[in-house]
């Protein structure tokens, strides 16, 4: 069985990241936030995809996996309840099925990381889509920096 593993970069530098990521392995990261943007510098897509490939690491992003902002809303306020009917809904649209369809795929090829925010993958939407559409992987949660 392939593993596939989760990373989150809050309370972490983009070095902090890519050492995490390097220290496993990890050959692209696969970034799951609707939303590729952050406050947070090196986070946005564009920065972190070049800081990736610095490092020999490709990045490649699905959008569709990404929460909805009612279920990021959801999930602010710590109402794990909505969040996950929120993205229940999401895996069921036929491009959220596509994107998920690339995801398996493009983690058999190679060693490849979820990414989003929450450093612990147990408030965070990466588990709830593996949990529907990883059941052939492993899951290996990786954590970069130190907990806020």
């Amino acid at each position: 069985m392939k593993t596939i593993f989760t990373i989150g970069y809050e309370g972490a530098t983009v070095d902090e990241l890519l050492g995490a990521l390097e220290g496993a392995g990890v050959a692209r990261l696969i970034d799951v936030r609707q939303l590729p943007l952050s406050r947070r510098p090196g986070f946005s897509k564009s920065s972190l995809a070049a800081a990736l490939a610095e490092r020999g690491i490709d990045y490649v992003h699905l959008k569709a996996l990404g929460t909805p902002k009612p279920g990021r809303d959801a999930a602010k306020k710590g109402d794990r309840a909505t969040l996950e009917a929120v993205y229940a809904g999401q895996l069921e649209l036929p491009e959220a099925q596509a994107a998920a369809a690339r995801m398996r795929a493009l983690a058999q090829e190679k060693p490849s990381a979820l990414l989003c925010f929450e450093r612990d993958p147990h408030v965070c939407h990466r588990t709830l889509l593996l949990a529907a559409e990883g059941e052939d992987f492993d899951v290996v949660d990786l954590f970069a920096g130190s907990p806020a």
